[in-house]
């Protein structure tokens, strides 16, 4: 096969979506984030706000539920079910567009168990980021304009919400240096040292030829 992927996990506010754009670009490879969020939705012809609302959250019972949405679909007989579904359904929509995209083409995932669900792929190479939490608060309260205290609360929602996602659908676990091949503090190197970094791993890794800068 001559497609590969590479799969990002990343901390809140480490620069793993950054690094993760950064990356794609250098390996003339697609980026996937929060796109795979209206991919989904085109290709099941749900609602995006439920994939919104269940992005990277573990079960939790009946979606159509929370919402109280009548009419979940874009357009009539897209699916034919009832209008509640589970995390549990919109994480498998989801995972069909992952696989779908990886089959097709080289692609950078970051986040959404795409390690796990890519597990059998021939090519691939498993990273997280992480980031000292000084780090991730200066760079949080930076995009988002909001004080030490409201970030550091971001960070810690963010992660519970991030590993219980993870550990809940991979059965392994998120942030742990066994469950990917390369773990890195883009605090170390910097952002930019971080991706030169891990682009020289995955081109070793993969065996792709080495671009020098």
């Amino acid at each position: 096969m001559d497609h590969f992927v590479v799969n990002i996990g990343r901390q809140l506010g480490s620069g793993g979506r950054e690094i993760g754009e950064r990356l794609a670009a250098r390996l003339g490879i697609s980026f996937y984030d929060k796109e795979l969020i209206q991919l989904a939705s085109e290709e099941s012809g749900l609602c995006r706000e439920f994939f919104e609302k269940a992005d990277e959250r573990p079960s939790q019972g009946i979606v159509g539920g929370l919402f109280g949405m009548r009419f979940p679909f874009i357009g009539d007989g897209a699916i034919p079910t009832n209008n509640c579904l589970s995390n549990d359904s919109l994480f498998k929509v989801q995972s069909d567009v992952i696989r779908r995209l990886a089959d097709e083409k080289s692609c950078l995932f970051v986040g959404r168990c795409a390690d796990y669900i890519l597990r059998d792929h021939p090519r691939c190479a498993n990273i997280f980021i992480s980031s000292t939490p000084e780090d991730r608060k200066k760079r949080l309260c930076r995009i988002h304009g909001i004080s030490e205290a409201e970030a550091e609360d971001m960070m810690e929602r963010a992660d519970k919400k991030r590993s219980e996602y993870y550990n809940y659908y991979s059965c392994k676990t998120w942030g742990a240096a066994a469950t990917y091949h390369m773990c890195i503090d883009s605090s170390v190197l910097g952002i930019e040292g971080t991706v030169d970094y891990v682009e020289e791993f995955v081109r070793k890794k993969l065996d792709l030829p080495i671009d020098f800068h």
